[in-house]
């Protein structure tokens, strides 16, 4: 209680009741689907759920599992410092989930692939599947566990105050002891309740700033009109111009929402290619929220303090802590905690179950072939402890990057490229070979380690490349690396892998799909539409004066 009080914040009897609750519901669920699970000794009904995972469920644990603490926190300081400029990153990701749908997912439901390394061994080679598998679960425990544990635990310190490292083990504890008993069917089923729970606690409090604001009127006359704008010009103070984004976003996106593990895995038990497909499509319209509940909130506050009704912020890391604790009274304290543990457990849970997916299947196995079952659901397990382990003894690290946010972006453009590369190729291009795909994985790799080297150490190394562009030169060096090593030693391509490559874009759609509103085509233009249609009113002031947003 002094800790609390220390920073002058008092939690009430509603909030504990609420977080309390919140913590008893989703671990008692997690427990529930591993003894429901506990019949069967089966390794893919642990991992994969048993193939039975229908596409509201695989949309919405899509959706959860990319909304962290990193962006719940990170975005709310992006919107009270550069209004919705950041929000590019949430509304291209619709784009490279009706890639996903149309061209990725067949080809791992057909591939019957546990893991993406796995498909990387189909279509090219076993030591192409051991470098992503090394990738993927460094990716795992650095990206979507270190930094979320580590965000959610700033946050609940300045909510509640209590001790970034309680929150750390406490969170890691209780998330990791629903996912090593229940395996992804777990982690999917808690994972949609928590979507629920984010989307209402955000959902609430942007409602609650934009009335104290005035709605959108009294928010566009109190910051200044480009904050409302999603495209930005070279030299804007977000540091994203809009060029940049339509050059690296397509590079970091696709390995995060086609080529990431921890991600697709999701994808990967669906009951059926028409659940492969339309679930990504179901998180694609998701997407649309966060630049408005997300973002919003911050922008909102930004214009509160403009207005005389709270002091600016001192340090905008602050901002999403200040406006819970500033905009909503006891009791929906407790629901936006919720929430924020919910962004954090649904990520880290997921990260959790893909290691222990990526170790049993693309390691262990492959040292010992001969595992059973039972043996392999055991390793999975070991490994996510492990992993859990590891994660929380690096999370000290996190805090020596300029801002969380912008530090887990740059590590994945850093990390993604080489992966793009191969995927992209692999599945578009047949004459992509394995020592090519090989070689290029290798060598972005250490070239992207080599660059992320020299940002950190700007200060020195005097590097003054966004990482944006960075990514998208790292493709290109890669692109070619893969075109010339390909000709140089062309592929011989088995009976199983000639099949993972499309004869041409269009032979993606020629699945017929359901009848109706749920036909995944119709689904992928209706999507595609209305992300053109957002863009066009938010990108400039032009834009929005046009649509009536600014007078």
């Amino acid at each position: 209680m002094n800790s609390c009080l220390a920073v002058g914040i008092h939690i009430k009897t509603a909030d504990i009741i609420v977080i309390i609750l919140y913590f008893v519901i989703i671990v008692g669920i997690g427990l529930w689907s591993g003894l429901k699970r506990r019949g069967s000794q089966q390794s893919k009904d642990y991992f994969l759920a048993g193939g039975s995972l229908t596409w509201p469920l695989i949309g919405l644990a899509l959706f959860s599992t990319n909304i962290s603490t990193i962006h719940m926190v990170g975005f709310a300081e992006e919107g009270y410092v550069n209004g919705l400029a950041h929000g590019n990153f949430e509304w291209m990701a619709p784009f490279l989930l009706i890639v996903l749908s149309l061209f990725f997912a067949p080809f791992y439901l057909r591939s019957q692939v546990t893991t993406l390394p796995d498909f990387l061994e189909q279509r090219y080679c076993g030591n192409c599947r051991n470098w992503l598998a090394f990738l993927s679960i460094i990716s795992a425990i650095f990206i979507h566990t270190c930094f979320c544990l580590y965000t959610g635990a700033v946050v609940m310190k300045s909510l509640f105050g209590i001790n970034i490292w309680v929150s750390i083990i406490a969170t890691a504890l209780l998330t990791g002891l629903y996912t090593i008993v229940g395996g992804l069917l777990a982690v999917v089923i808690t994972s949609a309740l928590q979507t629920v729970i984010l989307l209402v606690g955000s959902i609430v409090i942007t409602l609650v700033a934009m009335h104290k604001v005035g709605g959108w009127e009294g928010l566009a006359a109190n910051v200044e009109p480009v904050k409302l704008t999603i495209l930005r010009e070279s030299g804007d103070a977000s540091n994203l111009p809009w060029l940049s984004v339509f050059m690296g976003y397509p590079v970091i996106g696709l390995w995060y929402w086609c080529a990431d593990q921890t991600i697709v895995q999701r994808v990967l038990g669906a009951k059926d290619e028409n659940h492969a497909r339309v679930g990504p499509l179901f998180a694609g319209f998701l997407k649309v929220l966060p630049v408005f509940i997300f973002f919003l909130p911050g922008t909102a506050y930004l214009a509160l303090t403009k207005m005389g009704v709270f002091e600016p912020l001192a340090d905008t890391k602050e901002c999403y802590a200040s406006a819970i604790m500033n905009l909503l009274s006891p009791g929906w304290t407790g629901l936006m905690a919720a929430a924020l543990l919910a962004a954090l457990m649904s990520t880290v849970s997921g990260a959790l179950n893909s290691i222990a997916t990526l170790f049993s299947f693309d390691l262990y196995k492959r040292w010992k072939p001969q595992t059973s079952d039972r043996k392999l659901i055991r390793i999975g397990q070991i490994a996510t402890v492990v992993g859990m382990i590891v994660a929380v003894a690096c999370t000290r690290y996190v805090e020596k990057f300029p801002t969380i946010y912008q530090g887990a972006n740059a590590v994945i453009c850093y990390l993604a490229p080489p992966i793009t590369a191969v995927f992209a190729f692999g599945v578009f291009w047949k004459k992509a070979s394995s020592k090519a795909a090989l070689s290029t994985l290798i060598s972005g790799s250490l070239m992207g380690l080599a660059v992320f080297l020299l940002d950190v150490n700007r200060e020195y190394t005097g590097w003054k490349i966004p990482f944006m562009y960075s990514a998208f030169y790292l493709l290109v060096l890669c692109a070619i690396n893969l075109v010339i090593m390909s000709l140089i030693y062309p592929h011989e391509h088995t009976e199983k892998s000639i099949k993972l490559v499309w004869k041409n874009p269009l032979e993606a759609i020629q699945f017929k799909g359901w009848n109706g509103l749920g036909n995944y085509k119709l689904l992928a233009g209706m999507l595609f539409l209305l992300m053109i249609f957002l863009y066009a009113v938010f990108a400039n002031e032009s834009t929005l004066r046009f649509f009536g947003l600014l007078k």
